[in-house]
């Protein structure tokens, strides 16, 4: 069984492939209803993407994708942390940032050390194979 598809169409011509609200055959960005609604909620989507490449760009923000991205949003939070006024909350949050940094760099250290115990590995490896097809010739 095929669901229910917006009866509207979208600027390029092609229909509308979302799901229409209750009672209606349009869906929420195409009902005459919600016109109003959906204009804000495309306003606010646009200043919302705006404003989180500002403020990436502020602080050096470029993901959390590698140990070195992680590490620099610890970094910035630190540092904006102790900016402010010397408390409880302050120095809780500064112990924690510290500890997940440790947890980072150790993990870190722990990643360099088993890809230089595997390169070894493998060069040990082919030695060995290299010495066996010796022995065999």
């Amino acid at each position: 069984m095929v669901g229910r598809v917006c009866s509207a169409a979208t600027a390029s011509g092609r229909p509308c492939r979302a799901t229409p609200m209750s009672d209606v055959p349009f869906c929420f960005w195409h009902a005459p209803e919600t016109a109003e609604e959906a204009a804000e909620a495309r306003r606010l989507g646009g200043l919302h993407r705006r404003k989180k490449k500002t403020i990436a760009t502020i602080y050096g923000f470029t993901g959390l994708r590698t140990v070195d991205e992680c590490l620099g949003l610890v970094e910035t939070a630190a540092i904006e942390t102790l900016a402010l006024e010397n408390s409880i909350a302050r120095n809780r949050t500064l112990g924690e940032l510290g500890r997940i940094a440790a947890r980072l760099v150790e993990g870190s250290d722990h990643e360099g050390r088993i890809a230089t115990l595997e390169s070894v590995i493998a060069a040990r490896s082919r030695a060995t194979d290299g010495a066996d097809e010796d022995d065999e010739l």
